[in-house]
């Protein structure tokens, strides 16, 4: 079976969308809830910036903005070279409390080993009344589960299924990954949950037209609450 390029699923992706016209992609969500957010004189933090991400699109509309990152390689490829970043784990920030209006959050929550530290350190450098918003894999998913249960291998089997390189395949535990989970952790850092949305994606199996129609027909029998991605809003109180 080739490997999924990420050319190939935005195509399935795209049909799926005009098959479906109620439907839309988790990062469409995500980007509409932060967007919604910003304004001249808001002040947005990347946390997990990588190379890029959702501030590339964004950027004009915000009064400040950092990036936040582990991994000094992404940082220094970063695309855009003039935002201000750091590197540091989501753990322990290196801001002052209440740096931030808004905190962005895109693929980090499943790689965290303490979520709770994390989000703890996203409420204190959040001001009062800022935004939390993230997007982040489902561990109620089959293909989480599945993920999961190949712990020793799933860096090999990513890599295989869907080309990607190794150096942007990083460690997924899904310590906070579950809806219930993460109104839990929210609530007891002091964040109020305004959404936690779960979006469905058949494309994750579109390996070609017949893989395609089974994986859509499949998601039909996935619960609301195991869908594939879970796009997160929450206020800091």
């Amino acid at each position: 079976m080739p490997a999924l390029p990420l050319d190939q699923q935005e195509s399935y992706r795209r049909r799926y969308a005009q098959e479906h016209p109620d439907w839309r992609p988790a990062t469409h969500i995500y980007r509409d809830r932060v967007a919604a957010c910003l304004g001249p004189s808001v002040r947005v933090l990347d946390l997990g910036c990588g190379r890029g991400g959702i501030l590339e699109e964004l950027r004009p509309r915000v009064g400040w903005a950092a990036g936040v990152d582990p991994d000094w390689a992404s940082l220094a490829e970063h695309r855009l070279p003039s935002l201000p970043r750091a590197a540091a784990r989501a753990e322990s920030l290196p801001f002052p409390a209440a740096s931030f209006d808004v905190i962005c959050c895109s693929w980090v929550l499943e790689h965290l080993p303490e979520p709770r530290r994390a989000l703890q350190e996203v409420a204190r450098v959040l001001a009062p009344g800022g935004h939390f918003i993230f997007i982040t894999p489902n561990a109620a998913h089959p293909l989480i589960r599945m993920n999961c249960l190949l712990r020793p291998t799933r860096g090999r089997v990513v890599r295989l299924l869907y080309g990607r390189a190794e150096e942007d395949t990083f460690p997924a535990l899904y310590q906070a990954n579950t809806i219930p989970h993460l109104e839990a952790l929210l609530r007891t850092v002091g964040l109020e949950v305004e959404a936690l949305i779960p979006v469905g994606d058949p494309t994750y199996l579109a390996f070609g037209e017949l893989f395609y129609r089974i994986a859509v027909a499949l998601e039909r029998f996935i619960p609301p609450g195991a869908k594939i991605h879970i796009v997160g809003h929450a206020r800091k109180r």
